[in-house]
């Protein structure tokens, strides 16, 4: 559940469906709870309410905001204003976009999750305990290759997810990739020990969910405090991978073509355009 602020959030960033997506958000949010609890009729009639004020509330509050950033950073691209600090600046503003659909939506899912049955808890756990096992097995396959297939791999994710922002790479950009790749550390083991932590608290609030204030009050402190159940570990390779991928970014922004400014602009407008027609909507 802890996911559907990133769907409200981020379905609009999506490329070419966005309008489509964020207009049939109610459809997408219920596809994708299906997964992890089926909603009697009264919970479902709660649901419906909460989750129109929230679409209401993001149209009208939050994609103001997502605007006025975008269009931020494409002057800063005309103007050749990126550099590390900008970047991390925008990088802190996306964060405070995420935080801001936490603190909104948290206390609300909080209550929501109070009134969930027993099979319905049963039925959750069970989903999340799926996804865990998977995720883990994927680890494993990820474990056993080479440390050369592994660095070969996050370089070619490396350079797909920049291509997808501005085209073709140079080769000076792929050996900057290449040579910056090494210095990421792993953290998608740390990433699912901190999501069982998550997990096994909120399945201890859940077994004493029938005093709800305190249910709801500990279950929102779980939801808007992430870091609190990352290990120092984590936390410290999410640091050190932020600041290598902050020092790539800026390397590679320094040599971008005028092709690929060009082609991550558009891409930009695209989003402002898509923005701009759902806020008119």
């Amino acid at each position: 559940m802890k996911k559907l602020w990133l769907v409200l959030g981020f379905l609009v960033l999506t490329g070419c469906s966005s309008k489509l997506a964020y207009n049939n958000l109610d459809w997408l949010i219920y596809w994708y709870m299906d997964d992890y609890v089926e909603l009697n009729d009264s919970q479902e009639a709660i649901f419906d309410i909460k989750l129109e004020g929230w679409i209401d509330w993001h149209r009208e509050e939050q994609l103001a905001l997502y605007l006025a950033q975008l269009e931020q950073i494409t002057e800063d691209i005309k103007q050749d204003k990126l550099n590390k600090a900008v970047i991390a600046n925008h990088l802190n503003q996306a964060n405070e976009h995420v935080m801001t659909l936490r603190s909104k939506l948290a206390p609300e899912l909080a209550e929501l999750a109070s009134r969930l049955s027993d099979d319905q808890v049963i039925y959750l756990f069970a989903a999340i305990q799926k996804e865990n096992d998977e995720e883990q097995e994927e680890i494993d396959e990820y474990n056993s290759m080479s440390d050369s297939e592994r660095l070969e791999k996050l370089i070619e994710n490396f350079e797909e997810g920049f291509e997808d922002s501005v085209g073709d790479l140079t080769d000076e950009q792929k050996t900057m990739i290449a040579n910056a790749a090494p210095h990421f550390a792993r953290t998608r083991g740390n990433w699912l020990e901190y999501r069982i932590t998550m997990q096994n608290e909120a399945r201890r609030l859940f077994a004493s969910r029938q005093n709800t204030e305190a249910f709801q009050q500990k279950l929102t402190h779980l939801l808007t405090h992430p870091d609190e159940y990352r290990t120092e570990e984590y936390l410290a390779r999410r640091k050190a991978n932020r600041e290598a991928y902050l020092s790539l970014a800026d390397e590679l922004v320094k040599t971008m073509t005028a092709k690929q400014k060009s082609h991550l602009l558009k891409k930009l407008n695209k989003i402002i355009d898509d923005i701009n027609d759902l806020q008119d909507d």
